[in-house]
């Protein structure tokens, strides 16, 4: 009897151990949990973080250059599936953007949102690393200063967008996210990020020793990355009007006033399961959706700019949308990728030379603007520059410049600096018959949000 009740115990021992409700706690490795990368975090996780964050760094690339680009009229967006990308983005029949603007939606979308998603990816990254026992103090504070660059470059994309509306800065708590601050007050913010992260970098020497794409390829030193976070401090500084930080910047960044303008850090594409470059389109396809270069582009060109020639590609039959309000004909598309997987720029050297130019106007040394103006006309193949050297004078020759040299870069250079020196009014509309925005109200997420939080 006693040796039956031993075997019904041991049997009922066995069945409560292989009971299939008693499951084991399994991380998902396809969400895992924050904890999982902040607490005794390794090399191989604070890896995994940092290209996430590169992939997150580029999110913001189709609808920055096609829908910011339409608004600067730089390109039209022609797309024969849903006529609003230029109805609604050209501003056709008065449209004004709301809260849940076409191609936005309530999110704000790829300009909006998806910064804030790197933005917290980048906060990531920091906490991982600093968790990580196998990883130094040196490599710690590079890793850091990686992220903090990133942090800066993203928070200017829907500070760009909203403008005077604000946007909020802190957002280290999602659930709580501070207020919204003017838009000075966020570039002012921009600016302390890119200061923390060169501070950082300043920390450590020699070489990046975690691994970046091919994208930072020849900037994936810590020297490198140095010059990369002062480059966009430089963009950063015209937007704040600190013209002479301006310069500094540009001086400790990877400008070469006798280098290759193309220089600069990218977004890298590949075939799957990365992503293709999504500003590629096959040369003359028959297609009804394509990015075009604006007309005006062609027509306002100085003859005999290489630039013309070397961006845009003259088609044999134009890609046509028509709408009621205007019939548009895109007659020219983008000539820069050689194909699908090319690397799209997201600060070159050409830029930087630029705001060169710009800072030295702006600080009454016309000189010195023209000395750099001069760099990028003469590799346009034009003239030097004749005209006058008042401020006012070299700013809209810069301006004309930094139109064909930073055309339809995943930025809205030309929508951006025709804001910045009160010049939105200039931007031609005849063709499209539509206005010109000044700006985005915040997305409905961020309204229905601050309703929740009363």
């Amino acid at each position: 009897m006693k040796s039956r009740y031993n075997k019904l115990v041991l049997g009922l021992m066995l069945l409560s151990a292989c009971n299939p409700l008693n499951v084991d706690k399994v991380i998902d490795p396809n969400n895992p949990s924050e904890a999982g990368y902040t607490e005794n975090a390794t090399r191989q996780q604070v890896q995994f973080l940092i290209t996430g964050l590169e992939e997150k760094h580029r999110n913001y690339v189709f609808t920055s250059t096609a829908a910011l680009g339409s608004f600067g009229r730089e390109v039209w967006y022609l797309n024969g599936s849903d006529p609003r990308f230029t109805t609604d983005w050209l501003g056709q029949a008065l449209k004004e953007p709301n809260s849940s603007f076409f191609g936005f939606g309530n999110t704000g979308g790829t300009v909006y949102y998806n910064p804030y998603q790197a933005i917290r990816q980048a906060e990531l990254v920091i906490k991982s690393v600093n968790s990580a026992p196998q990883v130094t103090d040196a490599e710690k504070s590079a890793v850091i200063g990686f992220a903090r660059t990133i942090q800066g470059y993203q928070f200017m994309l829907p500070a760009n967008l909203v403008y005077d509306n604000g946007i909020r800065i802190d957002v280290s708590d999602p659930m709580n996210p501070g207020p919204f601050v003017p838009y000075q007050e966020a570039m002012n913010h921009v600016k302390s990020l890119l200061d923390a992260g060169y501070a950082e970098l300043n920390k450590s020497t020699g070489a990046f020793t975690f691994k970046l794409t091919a994208g930072f390829n020849g900037y994936n030193t810590i020297d490198g990355l140095k010059k990369v976070n002062r480059a966009i401090a430089a963009r950063n500084a015209i937007y704040r009007k600190d013209w002479q930080g301006a310069l500094d910047a540009v001086n400790a960044s990877f400008m070469d006033l006798n280098g290759n303008l193309t220089a600069g850090p990218a977004h890298p594409y590949g075939a799957a399961p990365d992503a293709f470059n999504p500003l590629y389109y096959v040369p003359n396809a028959n297609v009804n959706t394509m990015v075009v270069v604006h007309p005006k582009l062609i027509t306002d060109a100085l003859p005999g700019d290489k630039r013309v020639q070397e961006k845009f590609l003259q088609r044999t039959a134009p890609v046509v949308n028509s709408t009621t309000y205007a019939v548009l004909e895109g007659m020219y598309q983008d000539k820069r990728w050689p194909n699908n997987t090319t690397a799209i720029p997201f600060i070159k050297n050409e830029e930087l030379i630029l705001i060169k130019a710009e800072a030295h106007a702006q600080l009454n040394q016309p000189a010195e603007s023209v000395a750099a103006i001069n760099i990028i006309r003469t590799a346009a193949g034009l003239a030097p520059y004749a005209g006058a050297t008042t401020t006012a004078a070299l700013i809209d020759e810069i301006l004309f410049q930094r139109r064909y040299s930073l055309w339809a870069e995943p930025w809205g250079h030309r929508w951006v600096d025709a804001r910045r020196y009160d010049k939105l009014s200039e931007i031609d509309v005849s063709l499209d018959k539509g206005t010109v925005f000044k700006q985005f109200p915040h997305p409905q997420a961020e309204l229905s949000w601050n309703e929740y939080t009363k």
